[in-house]
């Protein structure tokens, strides 16, 4: 069973253009879900039945799996299915009729405008620290997924006409706007780039201090890192900055479609979850300024 996850996660990889980390994801979820199966009996895809994947999700929610984690491992399952029977190696669908734990879907967490000011003034010349603001303020200034921001290459930014075009999910391209800060801190940072990077074949944007692509984790880590010296309470992390250009857009334009096509998102139901966001703080507001709201002093 465990040689078919290779050819699998290359097929997705080759022809379905998905994220690397959602690459790396399914073949996880496969690898752990894969001998639970065996102890159930099942030593081949085909011998797999629904009552089966009923089991192992059974055994890994009691062994503390969270219900979007076993989401995520009957997804992966799922596009499993669907590529052996494109490969005729599976005739019948066993994740027929299978589900996973209901999960509560938690609203995304965003900063407010006094704390991305409080992070954002970083006024340092030194290289890395330029980059690490050029990166933040781009993150807010387009709603970029890290994965996007990783992957972009220097021919992707057009700053005379401040946009800048990204492939997100799917292997989808938007053109998308660049905010005024975002076009000046990029320009700085663009100036000191070959400090960083003396290797002029180097396509990618943002460069490691040894002149690489900037990885996942060293952005992860160096936003966390900023958030903690700007003294910034909350965690810094780069879909937050997302979500609060997301926020923030939809509060000032209440423009949902807009947001939509900023956004990537495939969906309008995916994009609709910050009206909630939206719909919270009207209520604040209501609950803090309406005669009939207030509560009475004590």
């Amino acid at each position: 069973m465990d040689r078919q996850i290779a050819p699998f996660i290359g097929f997705l990889r080759d022809q379905r253009n998905l994220a690397a980390h959602t690459l790396r994801n399914y073949q996880r979820e496969l690898e752990r879900l894969v001998p639970l199966l065996q102890q159930l009996g099942v030593s081949d895809w085909a011998h797999l039945q629904p009552e089966h994947c009923q089991q192992a999700l059974a055994k890994l929610h009691r062994q503390g799996q969270s219900p979007r984690s076993l989401a995520l491992t009957l997804s992966a399952l799922r596009q499993l299915v669907r590529y052996l029977q494109r490969q005729e190696l599976l005739s019948h669908d066993p994740t027929h009729g299978v589900r996973a734990p209901q999960q509560g879907r938690p609203l995304p967490k965003n900063f407010d405008t006094d704390q991305l000011n409080q992070l954002l003034e970083i006024n340092s010349s030194d290289p890395l620290a330029v980059r690490d603001r050029a990166m933040m303020e781009l993150f807010y200034s387009s709603g970029l997924r890290l994965d996007e921001l990783v992957g972009l290459d220097l021919d992707r930014v057009d700053l005379a006409d401040k946009q800048l075009r990204v492939t997100g999910k799917g292997g989808k391209t938007r053109l998308l706007p660049i905010g005024r800060h975002a076009s000046e801190w990029l320009q700085r940072y663009l100036q000191l780039r070959p400090q960083l990077c003396r290797d002029g074949q180097q396509s990618a944007l943002f460069v490691s201090n040894r002149g690489q692509r900037i990885s996942h984790r060293n952005v992860q880590d160096r936003l966390q890192r900023w958030g903690q010296s700007q003294g910034v309470e909350a965690r810094v992390h780069p879909h937050k900055l997302r979500h609060s250009f997301a926020t923030h857009l939809l509060e000032s334009s209440g423009d949902l479609r807009a947001v939509q096509e900023l956004l990537g998102h495939a969906d309008l139901s995916t994009t609709q979850i910050y009206t909630h966001l939206d719909f919270q703080h009207l209520a604040a507001v209501y609950d803090n300024a309406h005669p009939r709201a207030k509560k009475k002093p004590e």
